[in-house]
């Protein structure tokens, strides 16, 4: 819906400075803008017009004036609150989401976000108690920046929003470099900016007289039931199709549309909200593209597919947009067509529906499940198999050693989320001693698994994935490359209800042998045919390991690697090796490298 930005802190000009931050996120919000000073907090949002387009222009203020709302979001039972409210006596001067929000703070506090189903990041500043409080959703859909520096605190829906404020000092974190070669997504509360923290999903925050406190409201639990399969199927189909309809929710005149790739996920959305429109993009490389099979669903559906091939040259040269976008490095290459997506359907919609979160939710990813070879390998006695995984662990990388590790080790030794790019011991190698003083995989991953002590291997790895990949991988580009277009993206599969029903999904109805996300599949069929029902998982195909043997990539990337930037970070030989040893095709280093260079490339962005 929008982008905000704020602090609070005495700065001469406020106005002005406040301006200056607003027009750093002026791509979240180009209809309009809105701000609040009073010398010691000052509130900027920028509006993207969904509901209520005449008057849902923000600030939004109580009766009495005495509170100050800017919130990036939509809230969808805010109706239903709403009358809750004018039976207690709320006066409502506009139709929006957003006032619900403030009435609901004025009547009950910080319980309020439990009630919220929705995606939201929002902040509500109390005049009279000179008091902030700030929530963000419960699976972190909404992005939540805030850094207290100087005297002040920065707040906002993108970190980039601070740079011009005259409080704030841009210094890089060196502890988040090493995580991030291992993880591929910034991975710490505390981002690639020193002293910038995400305000973590499920939390909210207040500020008070120079004290700041974070506090957890929700935990993502299972709790399984032992029912009749049918019954679960028909739950899961009852509760996606009412959410589907739930986020479809705009002003008669803003344009809704869907993404769709070949997966089950965005599929399963498109036919039940069967928008006027759905959207993809591929590549022109063999088994890089889903567009065909997206024409072909959408055909089916009664849909236009709009479609593009994507050019590399394009994709390369916008890169450094792309990461500027993120805020921080991120090389999950499926953000480079997703920013392209993104910009493809912006020309006909202000909204799109998209697939994320059903794979968390209900088990769908591939590292959930196990192999057949692994299955008769477990076979044999764990006191057999284990010291042969202590041994595989301690050899050189070679050919079947995690298959032994992860036959013989415990899941919080052998999983951490679905991307592992440099092993630890390989990004201390390569790293320049400085940045080696950072936190460890065990010390990002303990933490859930320790919460999650006694459950499943399958619910254990779901809710790791919960608590770090969906929210610093999935969620944040989705928010960050829509965002980047004007376009609110909306994840259906994310919500409270549906999350109600997935957690009582017993682990043999997530994951089994015949398939993973088994019973949202086969509610899945109850909209689909059965060939899209079943489809296994691709993703977003990029083919960077055939970009990388081209030698205008090879040059770009080489040239990057060799620079005096880059020594500042890296044994240069080393990475150089990498890249070389690929584009002569001796190894397939391709994630590697794109990790070490999309780093670059923001740095060369934000530092350079």
């Amino acid at each position: 819906m929008c982008g905000f930005t704020g602090f609070i802190g005495e700065v001469s000009n406020p106005g002005l400075v406040l301006e200056n931050m607003m027009n750093q996120i002026i791509h979240r919000g180009p209809d309009s803008a809105g701000d609040f000073t009073d010398g010691l907090a000052a509130l900027g949002f920028r509006r993207l017009s969904i509901i209520d387009v005449e008057h849902g222009s923000q600030p939004l203020y109580n009766e009495d004036q005495s509170l100050v709302l800017i919130f990036n979001g939509e809230i969808y039972n805010f109706q239903e609150i709403r009358e809750d409210l004018l039976a207690c006596g709320h006066t409502f001067k506009t139709d929006t989401d957003s006032e619900v929000l403030i009435h609901g703070y004025e009547e009950y506090g910080p319980k309020l976000v439990q009630k919220l189903r929705g995606m939201f990041a929002f902040v509500i500043w109390d005049r009279n108690k000179k008091r902030l409080f700030a929530a963000r959703d419960m699976f972190g859909i909404k992005p939540f920046y805030y850094a207290h520096m100087n005297g002040t605190l920065l707040f906002g829906s993108e970190i980039k929003s601070f740079l011009p404020h005259p409080h704030f000092e841009k210094t890089l974190n060196e502890k988040a470099l090493k995580p991030y070669l291992t993880f591929q997504f910034p991975v710490l509360n505390e981002t690639f900016f020193k002293g910038v923290f995400k305000l973590p999903a499920a939390h909210y925050l207040t500020f008070e007289d120079g004290k700041l406190e974070v506090t957890r409201y929700w935990e993502p639990k299972f709790h399984p039931e032992e029912r009749p399969l049918d019954e679960i199927v028909d739950e899961i189909d009852d509760t996606v199709r009412d959410s589907i309809k739930a986020h479809e929710f705009s002003d008669p005149n803003v344009q809704v549309g869907s993404f769709l790739s070949s997966g089950v996920d965005s599929s399963y959305v498109a036919s039940v909200l069967k928008p006027d429109k759905t959207f993809s993009v591929g590549f022109s490389a063999q088994n890089f593209s889903e567009i065909d099979n997206a024409k072909e669903l959408s055909t089916e559906l009664g849909i236009e597919n709009i479609n593009e091939v994507l050019d590399p040259e394009v994709c390369f040269n916008r890169l450094d947009e792309i990461q500027y976008m993120m805020d921080e490095p991120h090389s999950n290459p499926s953000i480079v067509p997703l920013y392209f997506l993104a910009e493809l359907a912006r020309k006909h919609v202000t909204v799109v529906l998209s697939g994320e979160g059903a794979d968390e939710l209900f088990g769908g990813y591939a590292e959930y499940d196990e192999t057949p070879s692994m299955r008769k390998y477990k076979k044999i006695p764990q006191l057999i198999r284990r010291p042969i995984a202590e041994v595989a662990k301690v050899l050189p990388e070679l050919r079947g050693k995690h298959f032994l590790m992860r036959g013989g080790l415990p899941v919080e030794q052998t999983f951490i989320g679905q991307a592992h790019i440099f092993e630890e011991k390989e990004a201390t190698e390569i790293l320049a001693d400085r940045y080696n003083h950072a936190p460890t995989v065990e010390d990002l991953v303990m933490p859930v698994y320790k919460k999650a002590a006694g459950e499943d291997d399958l619910t254990k790895k779901q809710l790791l994935d919960l608590n770090l990949w969906l929210v610093d991988d999935i969620l944040l580009k989705a928010d960050k490359m829509s965002m980047a277009h004007s376009i609110e993206l909306r994840v259906p599969f994310l919500d409270r209800e549906v999350m109600k029903v997935a957690s009582k999904v017993p682990s043999r109805y997530r994951v089994n042998e015949q398939d993973t996300k088994f019973a949202f599949r086969k509610a899945s069929e109850r909209a689909l045919p059965s060939e899209w029902a079943n489809r296994k998982k691709i993703g977003f195909p990029v083919p960077i390991r055939l970009w990388l043997q081209e030698d205008k990539y090879f040059n770009k990337i080489k040239e990057a690697f060799e620079s005096p930037v880059a020594a500042q970070f890296f044994d240069q030989q080393a990475i150089v090796q990498l890249l070389t040893d690929h584009y002569e095709g001796k190894a397939k280093n391709q994630r590697k490298v794109w990790t070490i260079y999309m780093f670059l490339v923001w740095y060369n962005k934000y530092f350079g």
